[in-house]
C-alpha cells in the first residue's frame, strides 16, 4: 500500500474515531482555540467508540487535563476502557500539578462487563480522591450523573449543573419518585451543586471563568489578572448605616472587583453569602453572614468552601454580622452542633490568610469562630457599627448587671451602656482583641493591603495522618 493510501485509510480511522461528537463540542467549548490534545482517541470498546473523550488543552492560558463523558456514544457506559482513559488524566494532572476537568453525560456502568465495571469506577475513585486537595478538580454537569459517577463528581471541589443535567445516586423512580429528585435544582438546595446555569455552553463559560481564578495546583500561587474598580466606599458607608437590614452580596460587591464574584451554593445555607472573587486582580474567597443567628445548613456551607479555599492557599476574607449559632434544643438533637464544630475546626485548622471584618454583631462562639486572633485569624477589623461581645448585651445584663437595674435606670439604658463601654469596636480594639477600626469607605484599601502582606503567609503544622474533622 503506497504512502499515500495510508495516510487516506488513516484519516478515514481518524474520523470514525474521533469526529465531531457532543463530548468534543464540550471540550472546544471549554478549552482554549486549537490547545485541545486528545489521547487514547483510538481507544475503542467491542470495536466502537469508548464513550469518553480525555486529554489535555488550556483554559484562560492555564493547563488543564479534561475528560467528557458522551451518553451519544455507547451510552458513555464506563466499563475498563473508559476508566482507563479517566485514570491516565488523573495520574498525569498528579505528575504535572495541573487542574482536572470533567464533564459527566453516561448512562452508568458497562453492565456486560460486570464486577469488571465496578472496579473500573473504583480505580477513578481512587485516583480523584488521592488528588483532592492537590490540584483543583471541578465537575460539570450536562447530561446524566448516575450512582459512583454521581459520588466521583460529588466530591470534586466545584460541581456546576445544567438545568438539564442529573444528578442522582439511586434512580428517583426506585427511591420514592420524589419531586424534583435527580434535578439540578434539588442538587442546589441540597448543597452538592455550588453553581447551576441554564444550559451546557453557560456552564462551560463559567467553568473557564473559575479555571482562570484558580491556582493551578496546593503549591502554586493565586493568579494576578487585570480587574475593574467596584462601585466605591460611598454604598459601604451606607450599608454601615444601616447594618442590621444590609445585603452581604452588597457588601461583597462594593469591595471586591467589579462583575468578578461567583457565588458558591446560593440555594443552600441561605444563613450565608460565599463566593470566590478577586481584588486588585487576586483570588480570594468571601464569606459573609446574614443578621441573625447561623443555622446548621449555613454552618456546613461555610465550612466546606474555607475548606476548599484552604487546600489551594486562597485567603479567606469574612464579613462578621451575626448574633451566633441558632439555640434549637431541637436542632442540637438532629446534630446541629455536629455542623458548627465542623465550622469552628475548618477554620482554626485553615492555614491561608484570614482576614475577618466585623461589620456588626459577632457574639460568643461565633465571634471565637470567625474573628478571633487566639483560633487563628490573621488581621481582625471593625466598621464602627460592630458590637463585639462574650454574650448578647441583653444576656450579659442580665447575667452581670441585673442587681444595678433600677426605676432611676432601665434594662435598655444598661444595655446601651454595656454596648458603649464594654462591647464597642473602639473598647475591645484597646484590649488588642481587634486591630483596628475602620471607616466602611476604606474596607476595599485595607484588605487590600492586608492580603498583600499575608501573600507569603506560610505555617507548618505538627505531623499527622489527617485531622479529625466532626463528621
Amino acid at each position: 500500500m503506497s504512502v499515500q493510501n495510508k495516510l487516506q485509510e488513516f484519516e478515514k480511522a481518524r474520523g470514525l474515531a474521533m469526529g465531531n461528537t457532543p463530548a468534543r463540542k464540550r471540550i472546544a467549548s471549554l478549552c482554549d482555540p486549537d490547545s485541545f490534545v486528545e489521547l487514547d482517541g483510538f481507544a475503542a470498546v467491542d470495536g466502537g467508540p469508548s464513550g469518553v473523550v480525555c486529554g489535555f488543552g488550556a483554559v484562560c492560558g492555564n493547563p488543564v487535563y479534561v475528560f467528557s463523558q458522551d451518553s451519544s456514544e455507547n451510552g458513555g457506559a464506563v466499563g475498563a476502557v473508559h476508566a482507563a482513559k479517566i485514570s491516565k488524566v488523573y495520574d498525569l494532572a498528579l505528575k504535572t500539578g495541573a487542574p482536572v476537568v470533567g464533564i459527566y453525560d453516561s448512562n452508568g456502568a458497562h453492565v456486560s462487563e460486570g464486577v469488571a465495571a465496578l472496579n473500573a469506577y473504583g480505580e477513578i475513585l481512587r485516583r480523584a480522591n488521592n488528588l483532592s486537595g492537590v490540584v483543583p478538580q471541578i465537575a460539570l454537569v450536562v447530561g446524566a450523573c448516575a450512582g459512583t459517577s454521581a459520588l466521583l463528581a460529588g466530591s470534586a471541589d466545584f460541581m456546576i449543573m445544567s438545568e438539564k443535567g442529573e444528578f442522582f445516586l439511586t434512580p428517583p423512580a426506585l427511591s420514592g419518585n420524589e419531586p424534583g429528585a435527580g434535578t439540578a435544582g434539588n442538587a442546589a438546595k441540597a448543597g452538592v451543586a455550588q453553581m447551576v446555569c441554564a444550559d451546557e455552553d453557560a456552564v462551560c463559560e463559567l467553568a473557564r471563568k473559575l479555571v482562570g481564578m484558580l491556582p493551578l495546583n496546593n503549591l502554586a500561587r493565586c493568579p494576578v489578572g487585570e480587574f475593574a474598580e467596584p462601585s466605591g466606599g460611598a454604598e459601604l458607608s451606607a450599608l454601615c448605616a444601616a447594618i442590621q437590614t444590609a445585603s452581604p452580596e452588597d457588601i461583597a460587591a462594593a469591595v471586591v472587583d467589579a462583575d468578578s464574584a461567583i457565588e458558591l451554593l446560593a440555594e443552600f445555607g441561605k444563613g450565608a453569602y460565599t463566593a470566590i472573587a478577586t481584588m486588585e486582580g487576586s483570588t480570594c474567597g468571601i464569606i459573609a453572614t446574614l443578621p441573625g443567628k447561623l443555622d446548621a445548613d449555613s454552618s456546613a456551607k461555610i465550612a466546606k468552601v474555607v475548606s476548599v479555599l484552604d487546600s489551594f492557599q486562597i485567603p479567606v476574607v469574612t464579613f462578621v454580622n451575626t448574633s451566633g449559632f441558632s439555640p434549637s434544643a431541637k436542632a442540637e438533637m438532629c446534630g446541629s452542633v455536629r455542623d458548627m464544630a465542623r465550622l469552628a475546626h475548618v477554620y482554626a485548622e485553615a492555614t491561608t490568610a484570614k482576614i475577618a471584618v466585623v461589620t456588626g454583631e459577632a457574639y460568643g462562639a461565633a465571634y471565637v469562630a470567625f474573628c478571633s486572633k487566639a483560633s487563628g485569624s490573621d488581621y481582625t477589623v471593625a466598621w464602627p457599627s460592630a458590637t463585639l461581645s462574650a454574650m448578647e448585651p441583653k444576656a450579659a445584663v442580665a447575667f452581670l448587671y441585673s442587681e444595678e437595674i433600677s426605676p432611676e435606670k432601665s434594662r435598655g439604658q444598661m444595655e446601651a451602656e454595656y454596648i458603649a463601654n464594654v462591647a464597642s469596636p473602639i473598647a475591645v480594639a484597646a484590649t488588642g482583641a481587634i486591630d483596628d477600626v475602620i471607616d466602611p469607605a476604606k474596607t476595599r484599601k485595607v484588605l487590600s493591603k492586608a492580603l498583600e502582606m499575608l501573600a507569603e503567609k506560610r505555617v507548618s503544622r505538627n505531623p499527622k495522618k489527617h485531622s479529625n474533622i466532626p463528621m
